[in-house]
């Protein structure tokens, strides 16, 4: 392990702060956002627990479905889209 002293540190320090920049996602229009694979396995396991009465395909639908509304993006929450998917 190295020991780090900050008066050295500071005045050998290469980086500019005035040349550092805040990133900035880039806008992405909405045909092309990536495939949601949760959401589409939470439907397909959800189908398959009904039609079969697979109670472990109804669970993981459930953590799927759970998976797929956590990582929803802020341009795609409308009311209707979110109790859809939650159906």
């Amino acid at each position: 392990m190295s020991s780090h002293n900050n008066n050295s540190t500071s005045a050998n320090d290469p980086r500019q702060p005035s040349a550092a920049k805040p990133f900035v996602a880039p806008m992405v229009s909405p045909q092309d956002l990536p495939v949601d694979y949760s959401g589409f396995i939470a439907v397909i396991l959800g189908v398959a627990g009904v039609m079969f009465r697979y109670k472990l395909c109804s669970w993981l639908a459930l953590i799927f479905c759970a998976q797929s509304l956590s990582n929803m993006r802020n341009m795609e929450n409308d009311l209707k889209q979110i109790s859809m998917a939650s159906m």
